[in-house]
């Protein structure tokens, strides 16, 4: 016997429109009815008029790193780590993500230690159904880095691997055109002394003119054979979009300049912004806003990035600030990041969708409350 779930009375969000007064019907993990207009059906659920909204889907958070070393020097057990990393985005709303692991750190510290135990707790903890969200990993490739390949090839063939990026956080180029910011970043987040700065960046620089070429096509080749998502990350000029055409990359994560968003778009690419640079109003890196690029259309897809809860706040922003309404800037942090990465059964709410779901209210200036979440139909908030 089917148990069907109705929630209604909600302001429902649909790729297209919100209806003021919607229903959708949920069972076996899909959307089996959506239609306009509240529901006499005995048992229905009464969302009050909140939003009802898909689940968000991220593709590009370190939020799981900041678990396991919540403070410099502080190494957190790993299984309540990952728990605590998923409640944390199920709060925020998020209900599929690729949780973005370094590989290949320019200072190894926490990342380079932890690593293993990252991921083979995510994966023993979704194995045992301890989490709420749909978690997979999305493999950071720094390709600036002696030692890629080899970290890299263990993991490539992980159940959860399902998306790569192309980073090279070689200063004097890409994020960090400005070597102070630079400095400024290392020293600040990862505690690298000031004698050590100069060596640092030398030793980078060695490195990407050695190894860079040869890394970049070691992880184009791997996504392409295994025909996982492929991203670049902070491109700068049209020539570092050209690259990331050439290679086959379906998402543009970071640029840099808006003359890098535009080429990427023309590309097919999906622009990624950070969802905490939108919020601010500007990059901490200096480089270009979130918010110029939606001005200039130029904006796919919002990530978290580093806060969780940014991401629909960002997005409740954008339907205001840029103008677009509420349906569009919504697709930006569902529809649109499921489809830049192949995701065709999710970030809709449409029949026959996976029925990932949020409820939320809104307050002050477009601040979101999470009331309650579903996954696969079922409720995990």
């Amino acid at each position: 016997m089917t148990f069907e779930t109705v929630l209604t009375n909600a302001r429902v969000v649909t790729p297209d429109a919100v209806l003021p007064a919607g229903t959708v019907v949920i069972a076996d993990g899909r959307i089996i009815e959506l239609s306009d207009g509240v529901s006499a059906v005995p048992g229905a659920q009464d969302l009050a008029g909140d939003l009802l909204i898909p689940g968000l889907i991220e593709l590009h958070t370190d939020n799981l790193e900041r678990h396991f070393a919540p403070r410099p020097g502080v190494r957190w057990p790993a299984l309540p780590a990952v728990r605590a990393h998923d409640v944390e985005l199920a709060a925020a709303g998020i209900t599929t993500v690729f949780d973005a692991v370094t590989i290949g750190d320019l200072k190894q510290g926490n990342r380079g230690r932890d690593l293993a135990d990252m991921i083979d707790a995510v994966a023993d903890a979704k194995a045992r159904g301890l989490l709420r969200v749909d978690h997979r990993l999305h493999l950071r490739c720094e390709i600036a880095h002696e030692r890629m390949q080899a970290l890299v090839e263990p993991l490539i063939d992980h159940p959860l691997t399902a998306m790569l990026s192309i980073m090279d956080h070689t200063p004097g180029q890409r994020q960090f055109v400005n070597e102070d910011k630079y400095r400024e970043y290392y020293m600040g987040k990862h505690g690298v002394r000031a004698d050590e700065i100069d060596a640092l960046i030398a030793g980078q620089k060695r490195m990407q003119m050695e190894y860079g070429p040869a890394n970049r096509a070691f992880v184009v080749a791997e996504a392409r054979a295994r025909g996982y998502a492929l991203a670049s990350h902070d491109d700068a000029t049209p020539a570092h979009v050209a690259e990331a055409e050439a290679d086959g990359c379906s998402v543009a994560e970071f640029p840099t300049t808006i003359d890098a968003a535009r080429a990427s778009r023309d590309a097919g690419m999906a622009v990624l912004m950070g969802a905490p640079n939108f919020v601010r109003g500007g990059s901490h890196s200096g480089n270009v806003s979130a918010r110029e690029l939606a001005d200039a259309g130029l904006l796919d897809v919002l990530s978290s990035d580093y806060v969780p809860a940014s991401m629909l706040h960002a997005a409740l922003m954008l339907g205001a600030v840029a103008g677009i309404g509420l349906a569009a800037a919504i697709r930006t942090v569902t529809d649109r990041p499921a489809r830049a990465v192949g995701l065709d059964d999710r970030g809709r709410i449409a029949a026959g969708a996976r029925a990932d779901l949020v409820r939320l209210s809104v307050v002050d200036e477009h601040v979101p409350v999470v009331r309650a979440v579903w996954r696969a139909a079922e409720r995990v908030l």
